[in-house]
């Protein structure tokens, strides 16, 4: 079963910064799009970053100018830079990444990530 994996997650202090990166047990096709997602204690999950196959990148307004989302298909791995992080950062930060198995076909498949916690706080 594919499975993507993410490491880097940790407690860091505010103003710092933290590298998480998830990778996929396999290669995959066709790429569509990578993203961050994250949820904080009661609060719904929401779209942080995401990257398409074509290189564009989107953020949310709260990280924008402090994340960066980048990807290396080669290796099925999609990395989210964050710096000058803040405490309303803190969250469990989720990788997802669509595909489609069979070239010609329009069908997409989503993996997720088993999600990383981050917490900033001094």
């Amino acid at each position: 079963q594919l499975q993507f994996v993410e490491s880097g997650g940790g407690l860091v202090q505010p103003g710092g910064s933290l590298r998480l990166s998830c990778t996929g047990s396999e290669r995959l096709t066709d790429i569509v799009d990578m993203a961050w997602y994250r949820q904080a204690p009661g609060k719904q999950r929401e779209l942080v970053a995401q990257v398409t196959s074509s290189g564009d990148k989107t953020y949310v307004d709260s990280v924008r100018g402090r994340f960066t989302i980048s990807r290396d298909n080669a290796k099925n791995t999609v990395y989210l830079e964050m710096a000058s992080l803040k405490p309303e950062d803190t969250a469990v930060y989720y990788c997802k990444v669509r595909h489609r198995p069979y070239h010609a076909n329009a069908y997409t498949r989503t993996y997720w990530g088993q999600g990383t916690q981050v917490t900033v706080s001094s």
